[in-house]
């Protein structure tokens, strides 16, 4: 699976699983949230392993930059606190770093 695909569909795997633990935990939602927030934090792991990588931490490094953006917009979105420019300079230096980490030329 290309990067382009699967880190944003396992950022939004793993944020609506930690998610879903913060609802029960914080937020004082039924204890039922955990069911689907697991199955979630499950779909996170298998997308994640789907990545086209040799190595699995380099994959895991880059994911990082994708996870603290998609976070910054789940914030936005579903919790209605707007990104501040702070947030936004702080998310495009990360994606920065998973670019460089992705793309860099690499020998054998």
């Amino acid at each position: 699976m290309s990067a382009a695909l699967g880190y944003p569909l396992a950022a939004l795997a793993e944020i609506a699983g930690c998610f879903a633990v913060w609802a029960w935990w914080r937020l004082g939602a039924s204890p039922l949230w955990l069911a689907p927030g697991l199955l979630s934090l499950a779909l996170f792991g298998w997308l994640l392993a789907q990545i086209e990588a040799p190595a699995a931490g380099r994959a895991f490094a880059a994911y990082g930059g994708v996870y603290i953006a998609a976070s910054l917009l789940w914030m936005w979105l579903a919790e209605g606190v707007r990104p501040d420019r702070w947030d936004l300079l702080g998310a495009a230096i990360c994606l920065f770093g998973a670019v460089v980490i992705l793309a860099a030329p690499r020998g054998t």
